[in-house]
């Protein structure tokens, strides 16, 4: 069973970045997908949750209108980033929910001029 992020780097603010995630080696469905983050020195927040057969989506209201998850295979889904602000500088790990959630490793994403 393995997550894996891809994606991340620098970015100017106003800019854009793409993050992907695939889940692969898992037995049972993965119910949803979902990208966290964590700066230094804060809590991490859920960004973004897609359910896989629905397609229905959640995001936090700090990426709304900004942020767009989307399934692109099975069990890989991206996560579009633009308009990013220097408040998005984060940490983002992809989390896949089965009976039980299994994390990726993690990309750093920094916005910055």
């Amino acid at each position: 069973v393995k997550v894996v992020e891809s994606g991340g780097g620098w970015a100017q603010p106003g800019g854009s970045l793409r993050l992907s995630c695939e889940a692969s080696g898992f037995a049972n469905s993965v119910f949803f997908m979902s990208f966290y983050r964590q700066a230094p020195g804060q809590e991490r927040e859920m960004v973004a949750k897609i359910f896989l057969v629905s397609g229905n989506t959640n995001y936090a209201d700090s990426v709304k209108d900004r942020f767009t998850i989307s399934k692109v295979a099975k069990n890989t889904v991206n996560l579009e980033m633009n308009s990013l602000k220097p408040e998005d500088t984060a940490l983002y790990t992809c989390l896949a929910r089965t009976t039980n959630g299994y994390w990726g490793q993690g990309t750093q994403v920094t916005v910055s001029s």
